[in-house]
């Protein structure tokens, strides 16, 4: 199964891939819906006048709800005529994608503002139920050009802008570095995972943790961290449309993985969250979001060092991925509601508000002009991520593209990580799972 289309070139998929968070709660939204056509006709907003009100639905990524209140009370001050109603639309992205599928199916009350993952905002975009915003972005002057160029790409489509990066992360290498001094390792994240193997039976000698190094909880975060593994071996996901978790390189990574935890004996798997099992010192070293950056610097009793992720045999750069969520205007609100949101959306993105959300979060910085001297001096940590950006990759089709991929991916790294499963084996059912995803439901969506 191999189809050479770009990313940006196909259209109609019938859902995209299950939410980066709590994926044992439910299995989602449906994914049926009515493909967004490829030429998106433009919103004639000329003669508009913005909505006195409308709600902006979110789950207060990485603990923001304060300062989300905060800049919503600076928009009111500069546009008294606008009212912005916080709503607590879930408490994770997907209780938010829940929400709003049942708001539209029931053609009940829609946000005029809404915070989309990485693993569901395509859903929205393919069905129909979000705005694309160049036209908002044009009268209001929005400076696209000043975000991210990597995460303001991520949600262009059929030459569209279907949303703006809001609580953008990627995945850090967290380390105790007491308990790296205490064993003799240098003061730094390892290069590749071949170098913490060597260090791992040090530290787990001499810190005293239960683990040298836990993986995150695999439910909601294994489709997204061990991507970094498959990358540094060579491996994939997928490559484009093409289903490559049962390749040599893949099994391989996996291989890797699992003996460190059974054979090595020095690792072992989060059971709700890693940074928290980190903090708590439980484990030496771990793999987490940027977002859980300022809550781990708070409650841990000791130093923390933060580091790129590692690399693998054939790969030390280009092996992180990035994730988070972003912001959208949903399709079925009136011109005034979505004037009123586009208009809230630019204050909630300028590079003031951008730097605050930061500094509050751990996210990054999504305007390249953000003023983060204050943050950074504060917190210098954040810069490891920041400069990390420049190092990412694009996320593979499989995990964020097939609806329900990242369920099926969870599953097959819990029964090679928590069951000593035969790797080869379960990454051969999974390709065979995934394909069939993408047989049934994305291959027929697919323009030619």
């Amino acid at each position: 199964m191999a189809i050479n289309l770009h990313r940006r070139h196909f259209l109609g998929l019938a859902g995209a891939s299950a939410g980066a968070a709590a994926l044992a709660a439910c299995g989602g939204p449906s994914t049926a819906g009515t493909p967004a056509a490829t030429g998106a006709a433009e919103i004639d907003f000329s003669g508009v006048k913005p909505a006195a009100s409308f709600d902006f639905w979110t789950n207060h990524p990485g603990k923001s709800q304060d300062v989300e209140q905060s800049v919503i009370d600076k928009f009111h001050a500069k546009f008294p005529d606008i009212k912005v109603n916080l709503v607590t639309a879930g408490a994770n992205y997907e209780e938010i994608a829940q929400k709003f599928q049942t708001s539209q199916a029931a053609k009940s009350a829609l946000p005029g503002l809404v915070v989309l993952s990485d693993v569901w905002w395509f859903r929205y975009f393919t069905n129909g139920n979000i705005i694309p915003l160049d036209g908002l972005v044009k009268r209001l002057d929005i400076k696209v050009d000043d975000f991210q160029k990597s995460l303001v790409a991520d949600y262009q489509y059929a030459g569209k802008q279907w949303a703006l990066p809001y609580g953008r992360s990627t995945p850090l290498f967290y380390y105790n570095k007491d308990h790296f001094k205490a064993a003799g390792l240098p003061d730094r994240a390892p290069k590749t995972w071949q170098e913490f193997g060597d260090w791992a039976p040090k530290l787990k000698a001499s810190s005293g943790a239960q683990y040298a190094y836990i993986y995150p909880a695999l439910a909601g975060y294994a489709g997204w961290t061990l991507q970094n593994n498959l990358w540094g071996w060579g491996g994939s996901w997928s490559d484009g449309w093409t289903v490559t978790c049962d390749s040599t390189e893949s099994v391989a990574a996996l291989q890797w993985a699992q003996d460190s935890i059974y054979k090595d004996k020095w690792a072992g798997v989060s059971s709700k969250e890693a940074a928290d099992d980190f903090a708590a010192g439980i484990t030496s070293t771990t793999i987490s979001s940027t977002g859980s950056l300022l809550g781990v610097l708070k409650s841990a009793k000791f130093n923390v060092g933060v580091g790129y992720l590692p690399g693998g045999p054939k790969a030390e750069s280009g092996v992180c991925p990035t994730g988070g969520a972003g912001l959208g205007i949903p399709s079925g609100v009136s011109k005034e509601v979505q004037l009123a949101a586009a208009t809230f959306l630019k204050f909630m993105t300028e590079p003031e508000n951008t730097a605050a959300f930061s500094a509050a979060t751990g996210y990054m910085p999504t305007r390249l002009s953000a003023d983060m001297g204050a943050v950074l001096a504060k917190t210098p940590q954040i810069k490891t991520a920041m400069d990390q950006l420049a190092v990412t990759r694009v996320q593979d089709n499989a995990r964020v593209f097939l609806p329900g991929a990242d369920q099926e991916m969870a599953k097959a790294a819990a029964a090679i990580l928590t069951q000593q499963g035969d790797v080869k084996a379960t990454m051969a059912g999974l390709k065979t799972t995934l394909e069939g995803i993408y047989t049934k439901d994305v291959k027929p969506k697919l323009t030619s």
